[in-house]
């Protein structure tokens, strides 16, 4: 009988059927808790405790939001991941011209440190994990928690939690930057130092894959563009004098959980063992915990229907469930909505409680690493290192990750793969149910969140007051202390992102700070 030709999603060719001597014997699974740490970081991985369950969550302004995490957190959440709003990533206060009409749309609004005391008030903010999807200004949202923080008399020391804070993914795959590749290399190592020193709980940054892979990436080069990312950011410490093991064990990742169900499990498996390898070899980390590879998993959002919505659940439930086999430290279940607009409560609680069922009734928590010696995953998991291995080699033949994003390899990377894997989508040859098969004549869209279309009115007018009542003199001090230090690059900036929050200096003001001493990046358009 001979093999058909069937791939899975990254082109890796799958057999009939696997066998021991489908297997390299110098790679079979290890125990886990023990270098490279395939088979998971801890030895007793979900037996001991089970990964975060961490909704995304964050819309219209601070009230809502701090509504929605009470919600949450009393449905039995264990973190809390707040979104922005667009104006908030791209450094722009929500009284900016430009801002019109995105106001609390995508994420919450936060131009103040009044905002950020709004969306917290009641929330004891030492017992909580909060992670804050945020890029270009994650150092002044950093800044604004700390500072509520103070407020709510809690040292920063008891703070936990992770600011996405990756700036290189930004130039290849989302957009959202505002300064150039170098000066915004140059605020992630500043975060980095400064958590190392003042705010040890917290990751500064959280090294995602997971927006390229959403937009279109395959799931090899998900991990090898990840890792490549990840040297970056960890060279530019290295290189001002850091020592490797002083900050690696707060450096946290965040991929994607697409529906290839079991390349998705491999993935997990096979890039714990690269980044030890990467620690182990590259930087020469001692710190056995500087090894670790800590991700948090997302499911994937491009995966989700607008038809059909119900049929999300199935996509979810099976995403999520890859991602535990997996072993992942935190994950965040999509709601069966998403492709409609924000999601509806009744949706967010469904999928925290498919969460909270895979963690409870369906037993996979019981062993480390169940899938573990199946000869198709321990197949798929080599061919899944090997791949990504290669594609490092090359990437450090071009210079490395920045000099491969000024290049635009990893964006023509991903166009091609986008491009192939809508073509199988419009031949069908790729199927995705009630989409492009199995279709409804008639397809019921449920009830969607429609937000007030007077929050951005509100959140302007508050904003204005704040500015209005606000001390001038110190606010010019903070403000001048703050270019000046953007003018030395051997100043850290964080201490002084915090003096100037603390003096109600809004999030657009450090911004444009920012943008006169770094300028705007502009990237280069080809025809």
């Amino acid at each position: 009988m001979t093999d058909k030709q069937i791939k899975t999603d990254s082109g890796i060719p799958v057999r009939r059927v696997y066998d021991e001597n489908s297997l390299r014997k110098d790679t079979l699974p290890e125990e886990p808790g023990k270098f490279p740490y395939l088979r998971g970081i801890y030895a007793d991985m979900y037996r001991e405790r089970l990964w975060t369950m961490r909704q995304y969550s964050g819309f219209g302004s601070g009230e809502e939001t701090n509504n929605r995490f009470k919600f949450l957190l009393s449905a039995g959440q264990t973190g809390l991941s707040l979104a922005f709003d667009l104006p908030t990533q791209t450094g722009r206060d929500s009284d900016d011209p430009q801002s019109e009409g995105e106001v609390g749309r995508t994420g919450v609004a936060i131009s103040s440190l009044k905002d950020m005391v709004t969306c917290f008030d009641g929330i004891p903010m030492e017992k909580v994990s909060t992670s804050m999807t945020i890029n270009s200004t994650a150092s002044t949202l950093l800044s604004l928690y700390i500072s509520v923080a103070d407020l709510q008399g809690f040292s920063p020391g008891n703070l936990r939690g992770t600011t996405q804070n990756d700036i290189m993914k930004e130039y290849i795959a989302r957009n959202t930057y505002i300064y150039p590749p170098k000066p915004s290399l140059r605020i992630i190592g500043d975060t980095i130092e400064y958590c190392s020193m003042h705010v040890p709980q917290w990751y500064p940054v959280s090294i995602s894959g997971y927006h390229m892979r959403e937009a279109g990436c395959t799931a090899i080069q998900e991990l090898a563009f990840t890792f490549a990312n990840a040297i970056e950011y960890i060279s530019t410490c290295v290189d001002r004098g850091i020592k490797v093991d002083d900050f690696a064990q707060r450096l946290s990742f965040f991929f994607c959980c697409t529906m290839e169900f079991c390349e998705e499990i491999a993935k997990f498996r096979a890039a714990r063992k690269i980044y030890a390898k990467i620690m182990k070899d590259i930087f020469h980390a001692k710190n056995e915990k500087s090894l670790h590879l800590r991700f948090h998993v997302q499911t994937s959002g491009e995966s989700l229907t607008a038809q059909q919505v119900d049929n999300n659940i199935a996509r979810v439930t099976t995403q999520a469930l890859a991602a535990v086999l997996g072993g992942c430290q935190s994950l965040h279940t999509n709601s069966r909505d998403e492709a409609l607009g924000l999601p509806t409560e009744d949706s967010v609680k469904v999928a925290l409680r498919t969460q909270q069922i895979i963690a409870n009734e369906t037993g996979v928590t019981k062993t480390v690493d169940p899938m573990g010696g199946s000869y198709y995953i321990e197949s798929l998991t080599q061919s899944m290192e090997e791949e990504v291995e290669k594609y490092l080699k090359k990437i450090d033949r071009m210079g490395g990750a920045l000099a491969a994003v000024e290049k635009g390899f990893f964006q023509d990377e991903i166009r091609q793969n986008a491009y192939r894997l809508k073509q199988e989508i419009d031949s069908t040859e790729r199927i995705i149910v009630g989409v492009n098969k199995f279709q409804d004549r008639k397809d019921v869209e449920p009830k969607i969140s429609v937000l007030d279309s007077k929050i951005e009115i509100r959140q302007v007018a508050r904003l204005k007051d704040f500015k209005k009542n606000r001390d001038i003199i110190k606010f010019n001090a903070a403000i001048s202390r703050l270019q000046k230090a953007a003018d030395d690059p051997d100043e850290n900036l964080m201490p002084h992102i915090i003096n100037a929050v603390k003096s109600n200096v809004t999030l657009g003001e450090i911004s444009s700070t920012f943008k006169e001493v770094f300028g705007l990046y502009e990237p280069e358009i080809s025809f």
